[in-house]
């Protein structure tokens, strides 16, 4: 069970706790059904009277918000993350750790500390050493959080490559390969959020869902309709996700009703999102350029993105090589180009910010010169296994020295769990194998796969710096598990040590099993029983 702390609440108790010295109030919001607190929400605090004894929409904190972002008198901004008293939020969390190294796919620490100070880890020492680090930090005892030996703590998922615009397709439509559902499908969905009203409906939903399965930080496509992709903007920050949201450029082959009218209003709108997202101020969102992919978009169109994002120092985020058909189709209307990736980077849009989705079917020299411009890849299995695409075979990535995640890729993928990929990443690779052992004879591990979800994920969004694992000095973006929650799809027994319940929690685990997610600190989903 979980003991008693400022952070957490117990499974035997329903009264909500406060954050340790900070004193932020708990709220309860219903979402689905699914009851969820939300502790420090997304630095925003309610008044005194607001958060007794009352139960809140999760649309409530938007309904608050002008269409500017900006909050209404009814809402106070909290920046400094401070008491009234002037004390910093310090949590402190003792148990096991589980996360990943450059060194080592996946490091288990038992019986450790781990201190957050407001939004930074402070220091990860032995649990015997707690008596010792509270003389030294002052923190209380109220602010010490003893895991149970079916608990632990590891690192928040990173999605790189996800479609919020295309949720409500989500588990639908998938019986066609991947241009024509484009045309069939997707593309009409996205049309229908020229309606900022659908927009406001939809993308909230998006967010609350992503975060509820442990998504910490996300690359988000929106639409190419730059009022509803602020909405999205809107709702990225007022949850408390970590967030890369892109307005998608696309002026050709595409359906006339959901394309931009020229290249001049692409790259105009893109630099007002820019703006926009800057003039928020908050540190945990970021504009992404978004060219969907070569075919929608002429030469001089990428080539002023890829301007654009140089100007402002933006991530770039697209899709390549996902299916055969589409890599002809790239040399047909660029016959000019050496190859798929010749497009881009002759184009400006190969960086160390650049997130490529799926780079299925990839030639040698398209490897070099990716590794080269140190581009990410974001490996989308379970949309490859959809709609046909491929196997995309990530040890060959890995040897030639590039960088790569997960993404879920919904609707492609049908499940905005990165969990779901992760599987999916094992069963691509262990198919590879079964299909050529020779040509591959080493199919990715399951620790390998734990690093691609969440290391993996840091270093292509280009935050290994900030975020990716538990190590000091890092912003603490992080899932407590607990493999013995309520209603959990996990069986532990007596026998089961502790990578054996990291083991489970991987390939079995599920939403239930998540009881906290933090984001630079804050609670932002605490799983109630």
């Amino acid at each position: 069970m979980l003991h008693k702390t400022d952070s957490l609440i117990s499974r035997n108790s329903d009264k909500p706790t406060t954050c340790c010295a900070a004193r932020r109030h708990t709220r309860v919001l219903l979402v689905n059904s699914v009851s969820i607190r939300l502790r420090c929400y997304a630095g925003i605090d309610l008044k005194e009277d607001e958060c007794n004894n009352n139960i809140y929409n999760l649309n409530s904190i938007e309904d608050k918000m002008d269409t500017n972002g900006k909050t209404e008198p009814g809402l106070k901004e909290n920046n400094n993350r401070t008491s009234v008293n002037g004390t910093h939020c310090f949590k402190v969390l003792v148990g096991t750790l589980v996360h990943s190294t450059r060194e080592d796919p996946m490091v288990i620490l038992t019986d450790k500390a781990l201190g957050v100070l407001d939004s930074k880890i402070k220091f990860v020492a032995e649990a015997d050493q707690l008596e010792e680090l509270q003389t030294q930090y002052g923190f209380p005892d109220s602010a010490v959080t003893r895991l149970s030996n079916r608990q632990f703590v590891m690192p928040g998922l990173v999605d790189t490559h996800i479609h919020a615009s295309q949720f409500p397709n989500n588990g639908l439509k998938m019986d066609l390969p991947l241009l024509e559902w484009l045309q069939k499908y997707t593309f009409p969905t996205e049309a229908t959020f020229a309606d900022v009203k659908f927009a406001s409906h939809v993308y909230p939903r998006v967010v609350d869902r992503t975060l509820r399965n442990g998504t910490t930080t996300a690359s988000y496509f929106a639409t190419a309709h730059l009022e509803s992709t602020k909405i999205l903007v809107n709702a990225v920050a007022t949850r408390g996700q970590r967030a890369l949201v892109g307005k998608v450029n696309m002026t050709q082959n595409c359906p006339p009703n959901y394309r931009e009218d020229s290249v001049k209003q692409s790259i105009q709108e893109t630099e007002q999102l820019i703006t926009y997202v800057n003039n928020i101020k908050n540190p945990l969102v970021s504009a992404i350029v978004t060219p969907r992919f070569a075919p929608t978009c002429p030469e001089d169109q990428m080539t002023e993105l890829g301007q654009l994002a140089a100007r402002h120092s933006t991530h770039i985020q697209t899709h390549m090589s996902e299916t055969r058909p589409e890599v002809a189709w790239v040399k047909e209307l660029f016959p000019h180009r050496t190859n798929y990736c010749d497009v881009y980077n002759q184009a400006g849009l190969l960086t160390r910010k650049t997130i490529l989705a799926h780079c299925i079917w990839l030639s040698e020299e398209e490897l070099e010169v990716m590794s080269r411009m140190e581009a990410g890849v974001s490996h989308c299995p379970s949309s490859n296994l959809n709609l046909i695409s491929g196997l995309c075979d990530v040890r060959r990535l890995l040897h030639h020295g590039i960088k790569v995640s997960l993404g879920t890729d919904c609707s492609g993928g049908y499940s905005p769990s990165i969990l779901d990929a992760l599987r999916r990443a094992l069963h691509v690779s262990r198919c590879l194998t079964i299909h050529d052992s020779d040509q591959h004879p080493n199919p990715l591990t399951l620790r390998e796969a734990f690093r691609l979800a969440t290391l993996g994920g840091a270093q292509v969004v280009d935050m290994e710096d900030r975020i990716g694992n538990l190590e000091v000095g890092k912003e603490f973006d992080a899932l407590v598990i607990d493999t013995e929650a309520t209603g959990s799809p996990l069986d532990i027994f007596d026998k089961d040590k502790e990578p054996d319940i990291v083991e489970k929690f991987l390939y079995n685990g599920d939403d239930r099993n998540i009881v906290q997610v933090f984001v630079a600190g804050r609670c932002v989903v605490q799983n109630s029983e």
